[in-house]
């Protein structure tokens, strides 16, 4: 496209043209457009891609003045999306839709099944995985120090109707295991009685469900229904002002994980965690053997917020867990907490998880709500890096919608970012100085938007070079290509990164292998309508074999499918191929 140019507010001439790298381009008649008047940028196009006028204007407000809807998102997803895995979805066949759709992360909750039942969904999610091209990583969400009720004696799958204003009876007694009905609830929290004092709420599942303490017995607490509703089985407890005295890591999760790192999974997700010590348990059971997995810490307690700082220096990432919060913190303090926990992830460059009740609707109903999908929404436009769905995809009627629904709304909500800003803040922010695969990512990344590059190609062994380049948020796809399957697995974890699981057998000439594993990144971005002949591309590379040699970056134009490309292998006098 034509680059038109415009004298802005300062007299300078400004000139930005709207790329067509991928196939998401809409035909129409061209136009000139002046987007703003404090950018002085013009544009000229046959329709807006990506909301690229809003994404460079002038100001915030002008940003907003200028989101188009009928502008075309994104052909690539930059989120990830994370799916609990559950009755509703566990078979190979939806799990294949699944992934297909856009499932970037398998997440199992040890909660609720036995070791045999997450080992038959573990195999399950790799033999699916197996027949597609993208990896998928596994996630295992402990069930850490929580409160759950115990099976329902109509069955599993029942539901009993608890009445406001109706007694109930807690009880720690081993018979109502699994007998629980309307008027007796079992809890696996035997302290209970001790630490709950007369005239304290109890809540039941995410706060759906309030009693009020009556009185207090050697192993019952008689409540009162506050707020009535259906009880499941094994629904989750917050006794919200009262303090509690169990452990951050359980015997339970000890055996959980052990098995975790027996099955190889990839992420850990930490429930409860109020502090940094709670992740560094976590790692000292994982032992040796689990060093490489991913712990994501999750957030779901006043005192987990308070130390939130500690915390996250000691985990991989940190998830917004909604749930819990929302009971333990007051419902009008939620969104603060999670823009609060967001900014700080995206200021130390950690992958942070927005989760709980985002499509809630769509456990019974095809479509969501307006409200579920402008907090999906605003989740990526507050800065996280994946999305989840728990009970829309574990035991919904719509599973599989509910993963295409997450994915267009992310797709329109990247878009919509004010990228010019975030960029700025986000450089301004970084902690000087920087060593230099850090310093090599930062400059790949404004490389990447002086020239509106189409996708940023890297070569890296343990991720770290692609996970900060995702820090700074590139508006084009990461192509991460990696020979290591779990590190592949977990950049999934960044939004931006598309991890490529490179296979092929190591070639002895260490630069033909690299042109070969560059090659083999053009080829997945044009399967994925990402690229097209011409279309500048960054490729970030080092100048050695091995991990931490991160130091060179070439921009060049994307070459013709399939052919044979010479990058690191032809010597600099024989590259001539740019039209300088």
């Amino acid at each position: 496209m034509a680059q038109q140019l415009a004298k802005g507010d300062s007299g300078a001439a400004v000139g930005l043209s709207v790329p067509s790298h991928g196939s998401g381009s809409t035909s129409g008649s061209s136009a000139l457009h002046v987007p703003s008047w404090t950018s002085g940028m013009t544009f000229s196009s046959h329709g807006y891609e990506q909301q690229l006028v809003s994404a460079y204007a002038g100001s915030h407000l002008e940003s907003l003045c200028e989101l188009d809807i009928d502008s075309p998102p994104s052909v690539h997803r930059m989120s990830g999306i994370i799916c609990t895995i559950g009755p509703s979805c566990r078979s190979v066949e939806m799990l294949t839709k699944m992934i297909g759709a856009g499932m970037n992360i398998a997440r199992l909750n040890f909660s609720h099944g036995t070791h045999d039942y997450h080992r038959e969904s573990i195999e399950n999610v790799r033999t699916a995985a197996a027949l597609g091209t993208r990896p998928v990583a596994i996630a295992l969400d402990t069930k850490g120090p929580e409160i759950r009720t115990g099976i329902l004696k109509a069955g599993v799958n029942a539901e009993v109707d608890l009445v406001a204003g109706e007694e109930v009876t807690i009880t720690t007694r081993d018979e109502f295991k699994e007998a629980v009905d309307a008027k007796n609830i079992w809890v696996d929290y035997e302290n209970i009685v001790k630490v709950v004092d007369v005239g304290k709420n109890v809540y039941i599942d995410d706060g759906l469900i309030s009693l009020i303490v009556l009185e207090k017995g050697a192993d019952f607490l008689k409540c009162k229904v506050e707020n009535g509703g259906q009880l499941g089985s094994k629904k989750g407890c917050n006794l919200p002002g009262t303090p509690v005295d169990l452990p951050a890591v359980s015997e339970r999760d000890k055996l959980d994980l052990k098995f975790g790192v027996e099955m190889g999974v990839d992420i850990v997700f930490a429930s409860f965690i109020r502090s940094g010590d709670g992740i560094r348990s976590i790692r000292k059971v994982l032992g040796e053997e689990g060093k490489n997995i991913k712990i994501i810490a999750k957030i779901e307690n006043h005192e987990g917020v308070k130390r939130f700082d500690e915390i996250l220096e000691a985990a991989d990432g940190v998830m917004v867990a909604r749930g819990d919060l929302g009971i333990e913190i007051p419902t009008e303090k939620v969104f603060l907490a999670q823009k609060m926990m967001i900014g700080r992830c995206n200021r130390a460059g950690k992958s942070v998880i927005c989760a709980t009740q985002m499509l809630e609707s769509m456990v019974k109903k095809p479509r969501p709500t307006r409200a579920e999908s402008g907090d999906v929404a605003n989740a990526i436009l507050d800065g996280a890096d994946c999305v989840m769905l728990s009970g829309e995809t574990a035991k919904g009627c719509y599973p599989l919608q509910a993963v295409e629904v997450m994915h267009n709304i992310s797709r329109e909500a990247e878009s919509a970012i004010y990228h010019k800003q975030l960029f700025e803040e986000l450089r301004l922010l970084t902690p000087r100085p920087t060593d230099i695969t850090h310093t090599t990512a930062l400059a790949a990344v404004e490389a990447s938007i002086n020239c509106l590059a189409a996708a940023i190609i890297t070569i890296t062994t343990t991720g770290r070079s692609a996970q900060l380049m995702a820090a700074y948020r590139p508006r084009c796809p990461i192509l991460a290509v990696s020979r290591d399957a779990q590190t592949s697995r977990q950049l999934h974890l960044h939004r931006g990164v598309y991890p490529i699981h490179y296979k092929e057998s190591r070639v002895a000439d260490w630069t033909e292998d690299m042109d070969l594993r560059i090659s083999a990144a053009i080829e997945t971005g044009y399967d994925c309508h990402l690229l097209k002949a011409g279309a500048p591309i960054v490729v970030v590379t080092g100048w050695r074999s091995g991990a931490g040699f991160t130091n060179t970056i070439r921009i060049i134009k994307t070459p013709e499918r399939q052919k044979k490309i010479a990058i690191m292998s032809t010597k600099p006098e024989d590259q001539g191929t740019g039209d300088d």
